[in-house]
């Protein structure tokens, strides 16, 4: 290996080592998910009679993808809405909040947008008009969207394994609309939503007192409770 290509992938790694570990995370749990989720499949299928599918035709199958985009969407609903409640509501003391009295949107100044922008910032934001009021919502816009399109997929997938079972029961095949309305769509929605809540507002609570040295996501360890940020 070259010399400046052993640099450019050191580089790579110090400048998006939080990015790459979380990919091959991601990536990992997938695959365990699939060989597991295999596993249970074809011992279900044992136990009805049925056959047994192959790793392909099961990672290609409803089943699996209504489990995985069930806990997809319910992530992007969670910083969808921490993205946009953060804006308006704070909780004292905590480093996952604003301090209090600093809520709403911020002035341009404090953004750096238009006549406040840096000369490196974004080309938008240098700009006014339509351009600019597009990638001051960009990251909500985008969370936004992966959240409905997740949760459309997630209905669409669902359906299919519940007709899927259902024909093994011996039942009739229900519409999308019916699916949507009953309970296995809402059981699989609600129980993914309410960790979500539970996750995210205990970590904002939890920051108040805790703390966990060199993590941006705690306030400095001898940070007073009561100190929602650390230029207070």
């Amino acid at each position: 290996m070259s010399t400046g290509h052993r640099g450019g992938v050191k580089a790579a790694w110090q400048h998006n080592s939080l990015t790459i570990v979380f990919g091959v995370l991601l990536l990992v749990f997938v695959v365990g998910q699939a060989i597991s989720g295999l596993a249970e499949y074809d011992e279900t299928a044992r136990t009805i009679g049925l056959q047994q599918i192959s790793m392909l035709r099961y990672v290609t199958s409803s089943s699996f993808a209504v489990d995985l985009l069930e806990n997809w969407q319910s992530e992007y609903l969670q910083f969808t809405l921490y993205i946009l409640l953060t804006i308006w509501l704070v909780q004292r003391g905590s480093s996952e909040s604003k301090k209090p009295g600093d809520e709403g949107r911020g002035s341009d100044e404090e953004q750096l947008v238009g006549r406040f922008a840096r000369p490196d910032s974004p080309r938008w934001a240098q700009r006014g008009g339509w351009r600019r009021s597009v990638y001051s919502h960009s990251l909500l816009l985008v969370m936004g969207v992966v959240f409905v399109l997740s949760w459309c997929a997630q209905a669409v997938t669902g359906r299919v394994a519940e007709n899927q079972q259902r024909m093994r029961d011996l039942r009739d095949p229900i519409g999308l609309g019916d699916y949507v309305a009953g309970p296995d769509f809402w059981s699989r929605t609600l129980q993914n939503w309410q960790s979500e809540m539970l996750a995210i507002g205990s970590m904002a609570v939890f920051a108040i007192y805790l703390r966990e040295r060199g993590s941006p996501e705690s306030k400095p360890v001898g940070m007073p409770h009561d100190v929602t940020t650390s230029d207070d």
